[in-house]
């Protein structure tokens, strides 16, 4: 007999990535030639990098030798002074290199953070719907993924976080521009979830993964611009989504000195350092890529635009946009079967994969079931018209 299968009692109970879990329901299934699929399920670049980046790349691997050994934990020097100052100049801001670390994606910039706050039965507030790869990182971790319900308006309230807060909470994390909902949280609100946080002793954990997306010129937030900032306020980013090296794996935690000491312990355990070639591909594009950058926003903003425009079709089937913006817009949907099931149907009757709002949302919420995120960023305006035509269309 075979001895059973041993198993971290967190990990066995959290749940599966849904992306991974979503292309599962694909498998042996064929689509017509009239009716290709259209995948909106993950929000990633579909293209390559820059031409000219991929040169300086292949440049690095041919004449940087130091691209294929181990680098700083940290990551490296040059990159995190050149983050620093593209902060500065963002943010207007006033940080330096000690305050940035460059890790293997922004999901891997959470967990850093994650392990120097928490530990487990502490508790972190996550407003509703979740990016549920944070909630699987505290589901891991033994570390309680306390839900801060959003409204119609799907912006969290500082004051019902507040009322969340208990001795063992360690931290508020948002998502801004959000992901799922695409909603980008006003500058105010943020700093008053910055407030409370300051006020409870608590960090304000702030996720800007598509800050390079966002409607709004200049900063998004004057977080950076508090002196004191790096009391309370963690930010994490990745380079995946603006410069397209999602395979690549490059983000970026900002926070105080004393901190990152903490989360070099954990980088080096995990990675010992963030990939070098990503690193230098990341630094190039910093250095030469801000205008082929601000054409990828306005690209991202045009189509966010003919989400917004393509919608009244669906609106008169019941549908509604509750939200739109940089990779995502979010949909209510009119029918009795829950999204999970909606989910599935598409990809048979609409050749449609998209993401059910119960993956973003805790087990059980009514709200969850009547949701569906769409990434639209990874399709361009004909196709945003077609997968609208298709939900408009769709009869379970």
């Amino acid at each position: 007999m075979r001895p059973k299968m041993l198993l971290n009692p967190n990990l066995a109970n959290t749940f599966s990535p849904p992306v991974m879990e979503a292309r599962r329901w694909l498998e042996g299934k064929s689509f017509a030639p009239d009716q290709p699929l259209i995948n909106v399920s993950q929000a990633a670049p579909v293209d390559p990098p820059p031409e000219a980046m991929r040169e300086a790349m292949a440049d690095a691997v041919l004449r940087l030798p130091e691209t294929h050994l181990y680098g700083p934990v940290l990551g490296l020097p040059a990159l995190r002074d050149e983050l620093a100052f593209n902060i500065n100049r963002h943010y207007g801001a006033d940080v330096s290199s000690q305050n940035v670390a460059i890790t293997s994606g922004c999901n891997q910039a959470f967990a850093a953070v994650i392990s120097t706050l928490a530990a487990p039965g502490d508790e972190v507030i996550l407003p509703t719907p979740w990016y549920f790869n944070h909630k699987m990182w505290l589901d891991m971790g033994g570390i309680t993924a306390v839900p801060l319900a959003t409204g119609n308006d799907l912006l969290p309230d500082p004051d019902k976080a507040a009322a969340l807060i208990t001795p063992r909470t360690r931290a508020i994390a948002l998502v801004t521009p959000n992901n799922p909902t695409g909603v980008e949280y006003p500058s105010d609100l943020i700093a008053a979830f910055r407030d409370l946080a300051r006020a409870r002793g608590i960090a304000l954990i702030i996720d800007e993964t598509y800050r390079d997306f966002h409607s709004q010129d200049g900063a998004p937030h004057d977080l950076l611009a508090d002196p004191d900032w790096d009391d309370t306020v963690i930010q994490v980013y990745s380079f995946s989504k603006s410069y397209r090296l999602t395979g690549h794996r490059v983000g970026s935690v900002l926070s105080s000195p004393a901190r990152l000491l903490e989360i070099e312990k954990f980088l080096d355990t995990v990675t010992i350092c963030p990939a070098q070639l990503g690193q230098h591909a990341a630094l190039w594009g910093l250095r030469n890529l801000d205008e082929w950058l601000a054409g990828e926003r306005i690209e991202i903003l045009s189509r966010a635009q003919s989400m917004r425009d393509g919608v009244a079709p669906l609106a008169e089937r019941g549908w509604k946009l509750m939200g739109c913006g940089a990779y995502f817009a979010y949909l209510q949907h009119p029918f009795d079967m829950p999204s999970d099931q909606l989910a599935q149907a598409l990809v048979d009757q609409a050749s449609l994969l998209a993401l059910p709002g119960t993956m973003f949302t805790p087990e059980g919420d009514k709200s969850g079931a009547q949701q569906l995120r769409v990434a639209f960023a990874n399709i361009d305006a004909t196709g945003i018209q077609t997968a609208l035509s298709r939900l408009a269309a769709f009869q379970p």
